[in-house]
């Protein structure tokens, strides 16, 4: 029986269980997931540049002469139930701890060349399946634990993006999103495909990116772009380390899914761009720009963080204007909503022609939704939100 290492990391809430085990089981273990979720390649993928080649052949065929690897590390959200359970010292099977299929719960949270090597040996020799591999899982209850241990672990290494970090635990922190808001009505990805219909209706990459925006409090977050700004990285740890900046986001989704199925109300028999209450976030900008305004509110300006303490006022007195401003919308007729909502405006501010017309979007709901909650949610209409860029 394979030794087990059990550590508990008090400061993220996390098992870190180190064991090792037939490369074939693994193997078999990540190609579930993978097979499941097909996003695991998210993480940094396979390098195809020439000299990476040649380090994995070289990699193959160490693997092949029986050279160990470094361990890979796993990472499993598993519920608190399930957590509380785990007793140190006893057998360990990841399996065993899952509350459902192995996508929604486990990441390659480093490993994936190592992974890809030992495939490719395993092709060329079968015999390579018996041998073992060591494996560190990073067991937790919360997809934030996840995300801080990831970016502490991994923020050194390049070409590492904030973006293509949080792709790692994409299918988890997607899983969190639909249980804590339940005002989202659809969430659209590659294995529930379909466009948007309705409010509250979001593409999955489209989510992640709300996140990062949040985090940083930024409207134009390039997430293809290496993110080569230090203080970003250091101020999204910085976020995720606090134990309230997860409800927080949930908190601030929630509101934008209440506004996109308020707004939706208003109808119209005009035809075009911008003519239907749906239409506002039916646009990345608009979402961006409302969750970024929530963001510079509750969490402050990067570089003058507000304390946890201060955080929670703020997003306790945000929900209760919202949710006054909410309940406003839904007492006013199709009319009424449609002179609230002034469409004619912000038709006329977004079609002036400029160059890069997506960071100019970004930049009019950035101020637009900052103006409106600068006001307590307490306007005549939205006119003054949609001219404030």
């Amino acid at each position: 029986m394979a030794t087990i290492d059990w550590l508990y990391d008090k400061r993220t809430d996390c098992w870190s269980i180190q064991t090792s085990m037939p490369v074939g089981e693994y193997l078999d273990l990540v190609h579930d997931a993978h097979q499941n979720q097909g996003a695991l390649t998210g993480q940094r993928t396979v390098l195809t540049t020439t000299t990476a080649k040649r380090i994995r052949e070289r990699m193959v065929s160490d693997v092949q002469q029986g050279a160990v690897l470094p361990p890979v590390v796993i990472g499993a959200v598993v519920s608190r139930e399930r957590f509380e359970a785990l007793i140190p010292g006893e057998p360990f099977d990841v399996r065993s701890i899952l509350d459902g299929k192995a996508s929604a719960q486990l990441s390659i949270i480093d490993g994936m060349q190592r992974t890809a090597a030992l495939i490719d040996a395993m092709s060329i020799d079968p015999m390579v399946a018996e041998r073992k591999v060591r494996v560190e899982f990073w067991v937790t209850t919360s997809v934030r634990a996840m995300v801080y241990r990831m970016l502490v672990l991994n923020t050194g290494q390049v070409p590492w993006t904030i973006s293509r970090q949080l792709s790692v635990v994409y299918a988890p922190l997607l899983q969190e999103v639909v249980q804590q808001v339940p005002e989202l009505d659809k969430l659209i990805t590659p294995d529930n495909p379909g466009r948007r219909v309705a409010a509250g209706q979001y593409q999955s990459d489209s989510v992640v990116e709300l996140y990062i925006a949040f985090s940083l409090r930024k409207v134009s977050v390039d997430t293809k772009e290496q993110v080569s700004d230090e203080f970003s990285r250091l101020d999204f740890v910085d976020n995720v380390a606090d134990k309230d900046f997860q409800d927080q986001f949930y908190s601030a989704f929630s509101m934008l899914a209440t506004l996109d199925e308020a707004f939706s109300r208003f109808e119209s028999t005009e035809e075009g761009r911008l003519t239907k209450g749906r239409h506002v976030f039916d646009s990345q900008p608009a979402r961006i720009g409302f969750i970024v305004a929530i963001g510079l509110s509750v969490l402050g300006r990067p570089g003058a963080d507000r304390t946890p303490d201060e955080r929670q006022k703020r997003i306790g007195a945000v929900q209760e204007s919202h949710e006054r401003f909410i309940q406003r919308l839904h007492r006013m007729t199709n009319e009424e909503l449609g002179d609230l909502l002034r469409l004619d405006v912000l038709r006329e501010v977004l079609d002036r022609r400029v160059g890069q017309v997506g960071r100019y979007e970004r930049a009019v709901f950035g101020e637009a939704f900052k103006v409106l909650l600068e006001e307590n949610y307490e306007i005549t209409n939205m006119e003054q939100c949609w001219r404030a860029e």
